[in-house]
Formats: C-alpha cells, structure tokens, sequence
C-alpha cells in the first residue's frame, strides 16, 4: 500500500522549507509503452517566480528522499514498490492543481477534465474567465459560451501553451545568457 496522503504531507514541508510552494504530487505507473517503473512526480515552484532552477530541484529532491528514507528505515514504509523520484518545476504549460492556480491564470487557455459529468460534458478548453474563491468555481470560456465549473469537480486541469501565456510568463534570471566564454585547448 502507497500512502500518497502522507508523501503529499512530507513534499509539502520539505519544500516550504526551502522556501517553494508545492504544485503536485503524483505516483505513476510507466510514461512509456511497456515501462513497469512506478515514478513518484513532485513539482514545485517559488512563490515569486513560479518556477524552479535545477539546483532548486535537486536541493528538494534530497530532501525528500532523506526524509522518506529516514521513515523507511525506522519502518514506516510510504511506497512499497521500487520506484524513480522526479522534483521538476512545473513548466510554463503547467497543470492547475489548487485554486489559487485558477485565479492567477484567469484570462489564458486551458483545458479541464472533470471527475464527473457537468452539463453533460467532462472535457473544456477555452479562456479561464475567471475564478470565485467564495463558492470555490472556475469559470471557463469554451466556444463563446462561459461555463461554471466547481473546483472539487476538477480531475486533471493544465494550461495550453500560447504566445500570450509566453509573453505573460516571468523569465528566471537570464544574465549572462548572451556572454560567450572562450576557452584554450592546452
């Protein structure tokens, strides 16, 4: 048995310990046809950017494993099967997983898969129009017609990549980019 709920609890702490915000856990069977490996998928990101580094990424990722390997060994096992652990960023496509995703990104394209029919309808993609924190309901622009979809409903949810949410994403530091370094061979 997989205890997600807990390994959620620990990705949490361990990364508002270095200062991040947790944007995903997910335990998963294979990526590709006919791989058996199970991957446990944590994404985080800085409050101030809404994104990770990759030093970022491996300093969250040690931690996670110590933690989880720490309870292992005093016999609290979370996962019981072998499997790989992935601490990426979300990407500029990112999922929308927590409400305050919904509102942050009122006005871009997104796509959401509820877990049950809505309007006879499970699947939406469209302009989020908007997001009321009170009742807790995303509403989503799908064709011209604007549809109220509850947060609790929300299966999997993920924005589309454009050239507006491009121009809308805030660049990580990119001083230097552009020096070239040029180096002797001996």
């Amino acid at each position: 048995m997989n205890d997600i709920a807990r390994i959620t609890e620990i990705a949490e702490e361990e990364a508002a310990s270095l200062g991040f915000d947790l944007v995903r856990v997910r335990y998963f069977k294979g990526g590709e046809i006919g791989d058996e490996e199970h991957t446990l998928q944590i994404m985080a990101e800085r409050p101030e950017t809404g994104q990770l580094v990759i030093e970022d990424c491996a300093a969250l990722s040690h931690r996670i494993s110590d933690r989880i390997d720490a309870l292992e060994e005093a016999g609290d096992v979370l996962i019981a099967e072998a499997y790989r652990l992935e601490v990426s960023s979300p990407g500029i496509d990112r999922p929308l997983t927590r409400a305050k995703d919904f509102a942050a990104w009122t006005g871009h394209e997104a796509r959401i898969e509820l877990a049950e029919l809505l309007d006879n309808r499970k699947r939406f993609r469209g302009d989020l129009a908007g997001f009321d924190a009170e009742r807790e309901m995303i509403s989503i622009n799908d064709d011209g017609v604007v549809y109220t979809v509850p947060f609790s409903l929300v299966a999997n949810a993920k924005l589309i990549l454009t050239d507006k949410l491009i121009a809308a994403s805030r660049p990580l530091d990119t001083s230097g980019v552009d020096d070239i370094v040029e180096e002797q061979e001996d």
